[in-house]
């Protein structure tokens, strides 16, 4: 009974991507962050980053430039070209979700009006998804047992990649709340999931000592115990 457990809680993982934007334009850096609804069927009420599932429209975009260690570090115990749909990802549900563009100048391979329904609208702009400005920086799957269960993946990238006035979110879609740029301190005060904590930390440390050699923890559950491996 155990075993079938496990296949069919595995079975629920859906991959997903997160984006911690940076704003380095005042005396301190500054993420966004917004609240999820209180009546969300997952984390309700909590603070977190622009994120979510990867969907069919962003496989269906194909390959585009990734920054060359995140998509080695991607392809570590992943599907190969995953890689590609998770950054998409990234940047599809941070425009929905916050009305910003992760976006350089430039003319898709297909015309806006036939791309992935999802990707129309970005595209429509004269913007290409600036995927290789986004870096990876942590792996999190969501314990057993939880109503939904994601394999996220959290990217970092700064704001000055932004085709938009990082101050004007006027065209958020409204799934998160109260969307706002914080100090980090600032915004490790507020009410999140303990993993959203532990990426801020991760952020934090990634600001003060940027060395190359650096890894991207993984926090994964096995049949006994969860863990943090090295990508």
């Amino acid at each position: 009974m155990g075993g079938d457990h496990a296949v069919r809680d595995k079975a629920r993982l859906r991959d997903a991507a997160t984006v911690i934007l940076i704003r380095r334009d005042g005396p301190e850096p500054r993420v966004l962050m917004g609240q999820r609804g209180a009546g969300a069927a997952f984390m309700p009420s909590k603070f977190v980053f622009p994120g979510g599932a990867v969907d069919v429209d962003d496989l269906a975009m194909g390959e585009v430039p990734l920054d060359p260690d995140s998509a080695r570090r991607l392809s570590r115990e992943a599907p190969p070209g995953l890689g590609h749909a998770l950054a998409l990802a990234a940047i599809r549900e941070t425009w929905e979700e916050t009305g910003l563009a992760l976006g350089r100048p430039g003319r898709a391979a297909m015309p806006p009006d036939r791309a992935p329904p999802g990707w129309r609208g970005f595209l429509g702009r004269g913007l290409l998804p600036a995927t290789e400005r986004l870096r990876f920086i942590f792996r999190a799957i969501t314990p057993p047992g939880r109503p939904r269960r994601f394999d996220a993946r959290f990217f970092l990238a700064d704001a000055a990649a932004l085709a938009d006035d990082p101050d004007d979110l006027s065209r958020a879609s409204g799934e998160l709340g109260r969307l706002c740029w914080l100090p980090l301190a600032e915004a490790r005060a507020l009410e999140m999931p303990f993993i959203t904590e532990i990426v801020l930390a991760e952020v934090a440390e990634i600001l003060r000592d940027d060395r190359a050699d650096r890894p991207v923890p993984f926090f994964r559950h096995g049949a006994e115990r969860s863990e943090f491996i090295a990508l």
